[in-house]
């Protein structure tokens, strides 16, 4: 079993990397916003009983994929580095899919604010991610979420063998999932 860990800051183009990878690799995409927008019908990511939840449906997907036969699952995620629960919940998750023998390969994106701006708006995002159809919210929430979080590591603090980092800034998904899957040999 492969995971698949694919992290940045909002709309650096995580989903949209995920779906390109999924379709050159035998890897089954499965975007943070995927379990968010199940809950939030009925109730909103961030209150306590949305969070609870999103947990749960993310817990059995991971435990039940780790003990399958499955070639391997990409996971999109947005990382505050500097929160140590946010560290926890990545060693909790890698270690539901190492425990049953599984490879963990850590993939990070990065992207200029202004790029991420318009990836912000873009339709394909806007067509898996109803919550983020009210585009001035959605914006405004990525801005200041900088202000609060550091969502790209430093040089160094990832010091996972299978890691890779790359600069999306310029690049198109389609080439971004290709060197993905050159680098781990997906």
């Amino acid at each position: 079993m492969k995971f698949v860990l694919l992290f940045g800051p909002q709309a650096v183009g995580k989903m949209t990397v995920g779906h390109e990878l999924e379709k050159i690799t035998e890897l089954k995409l499965f975007h943070n916003h995927m379990t968010i927008e199940l809950v939030n019908p009925f109730f909103d990511y961030g209150t306590k009983e949305g969070k609870r939840l999103v947990g749960l449906f993310r817990q059995e997907i991971f435990e039940a994929m780790a003990k399958s036969d499955q070639y391997g699952l990409i996971f999109t995620f947005v990382w505050a580095f500097d929160l140590k629960a946010d560290w926890d919940y990545v060693d909790r998750v890698c270690d539901i899919f190492e425990t049953q023998g599984g490879t963990v390969y850590f993939v990070e994106l990065e992207a200029d604010l202004e790029e991420r701006l318009e990836r912000n708006k873009s339709q394909h995002r806007l067509e898996h991610k109803p919550s983020k159809r009210n585009v001035d919210w959605s914006e405004r929430e990525l801005v200041s979420s900088m202000g609060r979080y550091r969502l790209n590591s430093l040089e160094g603090e990832i010091t996972r063998e299978n890691y890779l980092r790359i600069n999306n800034t310029s690049m198109s998904a389609a080439d971004v999932a290709q060197r993905i899957k050159e680098h781990f040999k997906l």
